[in-house]
């Protein structure tokens, strides 16, 4: 019988480090699923098709936006919207006013002016005016006022000024907000929330969750991975060990 099985041949007894393992995977698994879980539920990608978001989204990139109901958007956030006059596909915009918001274009300086105030956008193309066009306008209510980035290379609300809505877009037209870029691999990184917006009237929208989310997944992978190497090398300590006790008796062997 060997002395790693109980009396009788049962099963062999467990260590507190193969408990300690067992309880890393098990934790690391419910982080690891729940992370990818919540992620899922929360979380929506989408392929920009053009780009008129650079610098901050490339064309052809893959984002992360959180599931949001229109009502919850906020002045600066990144979105993704779907609207017929627009062409009824996905599109990706910067939310520049919301109802009720005089939008103008430009100061002197080239730079947009929202209830008065001069915006300092510097998610702009370096050495890019806010607009070649010249406009101004009142966000109807439960609207939003929509622009890219890259302003000389967007067709945006400027483009449906004419429009019966003056070219903003119905609150309800948003599907997602813009969190973070996830691909290509170079370009990952978060959609921040402009500071220019923050002292106009209900500031800017909090980050989602995804933070949380990626470091329930990567703590989970990590518990998993150490709690699963945790048996070989526990076999592999001991093997080590049984040879070196079989070489000493050898040795004692010899000199007897």
């Amino acid at each position: 019988m060997s002395g790693a099985q109980g009396v009788g041949g049962g099963k062999p007894r467990r260590t507190p480090g193969s408990v300690l393992s067992g309880l890393a995977v098990a934790v690391g698994c419910v982080l690891f699923l729940g992370g990818f879980v919540w992620g899922a539920v929360l979380y929506k990608p989408y392929t920009v098709p053009t780009d008129s978001m650079t610098p901050t989204i490339g064309k052809g990139a893959r984002v992360l936006a959180e599931r949001v109901d229109g009502g919850d958007v906020r002045r600066g956030d990144v979105v993704v919207f779907r609207d017929q006059v627009w062409g009824d596909l996905p599109m990706v915009k910067r939310v520049i006013g919301v109802g009720g918001d005089r939008v103008e274009c430009c100061d002197k300086q080239g730079r947009l002016r929202v209830n008065g105030k001069v915006l300092e956008e510097p998610y702009l193309r370096s050495g890019e005016q806010a607009s070649a066009s010249v406009f101004s306008t009142t966000v109807p209510k439960n609207r939003l006022f929509l622009m890219g980035d890259h302003r000389s290379d967007s067709l945006d609300s400027r483009v449906h000024l004419t429009d019966e809505a003056g070219g903003a877009v119905e609150r309800g037209a948003v599907d997602a907000r813009v969190d973070a870029t996830a691909w290509p691999l170079g370009s990952w990184g978060t959609v921040g929330r402009p500071d220019a917006f923050k002292a106009l009237p209900g500031g800017i929208s909090q980050p989602g969750p995804l933070g949380p989310i990626l470091i329930a997944v990567i703590v989970g992978a990590v518990l998993i991975l150490a709690g699963a190497a945790h048996g070989p090398i526990a076999r592999r300590r001991a093997g080590g060990g049984a040879r070196r006790d079989q070489a000493a008796k050898g040795k004692v062997a010899a000199s007897g």
